[in-house]
């Protein structure tokens, strides 16, 4: 049975926290490039970073931020978000980080379950808790300047107190005193909340280490290799597969505020990328710009592809000349517990093989527990077989904790197969869950507040096949309209634009006079899928066009 090579980690188990692999970076790599924003940027080297980093925290500290203290980072990526994140590490503080387009209730929600009493923001930013203030333990905010909009007045709150970024640059450069130990929280990252609220997974500063060190021997990643990515700093993504893998191997990372299809291949030429990663439809958006003379005037040898589509593989390769992509499965809570094994022909759709040195899994029927048969679906669960390398819970939901690791294992709710050869392959998720944009969406929240319309009794909401290659989804919106109203679809998707992130907003919207459902009144959400786009759905993109 194929599994993925076992390899001899960078630093040794005592040292898997980033305070120390930062400070060892930074004595024998010291004046080595690190992080450059954007390829027009400066790079700063391991040991600009380093004294960078410990005045932020010396400043963090004077500002009451504690040992374990939880702070909320929501900002937009730059390189100010790394800095913070870095410093709350050295405190032995612990980052929260949340995506810059939650907003309303969204927004309270991971500030409440983390009881995060400071937040690192823009002035933009903060100006969405006005509405929120009196929801959440929010005591101070310390404010950065957004890089695409400098110099914005912050809002004025009713308690809490206002600070800038630049008051926390201490003239303290030394290392913080706090003693920091791969037990201790590092982070907390929000889950898609693809079965019901989004929950903060909190993991240590193993478990970061770890995830970060599966990447470097992923991708094969060397001192000399320059790493870039736009994905945002709040995912797992640029944090734990990006950032902190250069860390760890000595790399050059370069930073953008954002993915752009049309200026991948001009970003990798002007960065000198030689490894970098796409998401879901990504490559497919690549694939559709206009060709040009210098798509294949880069260096990239490597892309971290997840998931490969292997329509667009063959294409992608002949246009850009990339010839090796490289795979992980896995889970903010669990590490990448599948990964693709180098030189190894991978069959079209695996995910990856086991990561057998630091893992076991079974593949279960999920309603009596029992192992599956090789070919045959069955949900993931997962046991480590060292400590210090999957999450420790979720903050703030005991109960959830609880139910995801009863057994022993660790239950992922992800739905797979493994084939007889070792390779296993993603099916779905367990339970109903929507991906669009690179982006995973819980029809709950969805659903929870198109209830909240005045036109809307109640609602499903479903993922439907995209126009597009890699699979991806399409969010659509069954609506049951209240007795004797007519919805309005193009209000309606405004009404919605204003309470969740974009990509959140369904696509399609259609009526029903009720929703199908089981006996025990569960909503009968296959049929609504095979159902479908008909003549009578709106579509947004068209009402738009």
């Amino acid at each position: 049975m194929l599994t993925f090579p076992h390899f001899e980690p960078h630093f040794p188990r005592e040292h898997w926290c980033l305070p120390h692999v930062l400070e060892h970076q930074a004595r024998t790599q010291a004046q080595r490039p690190f992080l450059s924003w954007t390829d027009a940027g400066r790079a700063h080297s391991f040991a600009e970073v380093n004294t960078l980093v410990n005045r932020l925290a010396h400043g963090l500290a004077e500002f009451g931020v504690r040992r374990q203290q939880k702070v909320a980072i929501l900002l937009p990526n730059c390189l100010e978000f790394v800095f913070i994140w870095f410093a709350l590490n050295k405190l032995g503080a612990v980052e929260v980080a949340v995506s810059d387009a939650y907003k309303g209730s969204f927004l309270a929600h991971p500030l409440q379950l983390a009881q995060t009493r400071t937040i690192v923001t823009t002035a933009a930013l903060a100006a969405r808790l006005l509405d929120i203030e009196d929801e959440i333990p929010v005591q101070q905010l310390i404010l950065v300047d957004d890089p695409g909009t400098p110099g914005q007045v912050a809002p004025e709150f009713r308690r809490i107190s206002v600070h800038h970024y630049k008051d926390l640059l201490s003239a303290n450069s030394g290392n913080p005193p706090s003693v920091v130990g791969p037990q201790d929280t590092a982070a907390v990252l929000l889950t898609s909340g693809t079965t019901g609220p989004s929950k903060g997974v909190e993991m240590p500063h193993s478990q970061f280490y770890f995830f970060a060190e599966e990447d470097v021997q992923l991708t094969r990643l060397r001192a000399d290799d320059v790493y870039m990515t736009g994905f945002p700093l709040f995912h797992g993504n640029a944090q734990f597969l990006t950032v902190y893998p250069c860390l760890i191997a000595g790399a050059h990372c370069v930073l953008y505020a954002r993915f752009s299809a049309s200026d991948w291949a001009g970003r990798a030429r002007r960065s000198g990328a030689t490894v970098t990663n796409l998401l879901g439809a990504t490559l497919a958006f690549i694939c559709a710009q206009p060709p040009s003379a210098d798509d294949r005037a880069h260096r990239v040898r490597c892309i971290y592809a997840a998931p490969l589509a292997p329509d667009l593989a063959g294409p992608f390769s002949e246009r850009f000349g990339v010839r090796e992509y490289v795979d992980g499965f896995g889970q903010t809570e669990i590490s990448n517990v599948f990964m693709t094994p180098p030189d190894a022909p991978r069959p079209a759709g695996a995910s990856g093989v086991l990561v057998d040195q630091w893992f076991e899994i079974k593949l279960v029927d999920p309603e009596s527990g029992d192992e599956v048969a090789p070919g045959q679906a069955g949900e993931l669960l997962v046991r480590h077989k060292h400590p210090g390398i999957i999450s420790t819970g979720y903050v703030g939901m005991p109960d959830k904790t609880i139910e995801s690791r009863r057994d022993l294992w660790f239950h992922s709710g992800d739905a797979l197969k493994r084939d007889a050869e070792g390779w296993y392959y993603f099916v779905d998720r367990v339970k109903d869950a929507l991906r669009r944009r690179g982006e995973n969406i819980s029809s709950f929240e969805v659903e929870s507040v198109l209830r909240g319309h005045a036109s809307v009794a109640d609602c499903a909401v479903v993922g439907v096949a995209a126009d597009q290659q890699a699979g991806e989804d399409e969010v659509m919106a069954f609506i049951v309209p209240r007795p004797d109203v007519a919805v309005d679809f193009s209000a309606l998707a405004v009404w919605c634009d204003s309470r969740m992130p974009t990509f959140m907003i369904p696509r399609y919207f259609d009526t029903l006079a009720e929703l199908p459902r089981t006996p025990t009144e569960k909503v009968r959400k296959k049929e609504l899928r095979e159902r479908g786009v008909t003549p009578s759905t709106w579509d947004r993109s068209k009402a738009r066009a």
